[in-house]
């Protein structure tokens, strides 16, 4: 369990991230056209997961521009945005917001992900969903990186997770 605060209190995760140099645990979640996704859909890619609790929230929104815009040319990378949006509020915010180089996945049919890589909030007015995380996978879904935000009000360390791609 790992404790982090939102508005200055104290809240706490079901667990910790996954360890770096482990391999991380695979999932499934629903992307926009309501499919389930696996890692072993982006097979070869070295992998950004920007895990938000919601894309409704100011930091959530902003976090997943800066990676699309920051990482959008990058071939050899594919950003993962895991949130417990539906997939129709994720494409209409992808939509209205011109994020076109992220895929939106949504843990509408199971909290397994979250659970999995020990962001699920417990306790607090967010029990439910997710903490605020970025992990970085390389193209053999080794973890590279990872970080838990210890403020669900403030974004993520992005030089750090995108350095952590190489």
């Amino acid at each position: 369990m790992a404790e982090i605060t939102l508005g200055g209190s104290p809240i706490h995760t079901n667990g910790d991230l996954p360890a770096v140099g482990t391999p991380a645990p695979d999932f499934k979640l629903v992307d926009v056209e309501l499919a389930d996704r696996t890692l072993a859909d982006f097979a070869g890619k070295k992998k950004l997961i920007n895990i938000v609790p919601s894309l409704d929230t100011g930091v959530c929104a902003t976090s997943t521009k800066v990676f699309n815009e920051r990482l959008g040319g990058r071939d050899d990378v594919v950003v993962l945005i895991a949130s417990a949006d539906l997939p129709f509020a994720q494409g209409r915010f992808c939509g209205a917001e011109g994020v076109d180089h992220v895929k939106t996945l949504s843990m509408m049919r199971s909290r397994n992900f979250a659970k999995d890589y020990g962001v699920l909030i417990d306790d607090g007015p967010l029990a439910g969903i997710t903490a605020r995380a970025v992990v970085v996978l390389d193209a053999d879904n080794r973890v590279l990186y990872t970080q838990l935000v210890p403020e669900i009000k403030t974004e993520p360390d992005y030089d750090a997770a995108i350095s952590a791609l190489g």
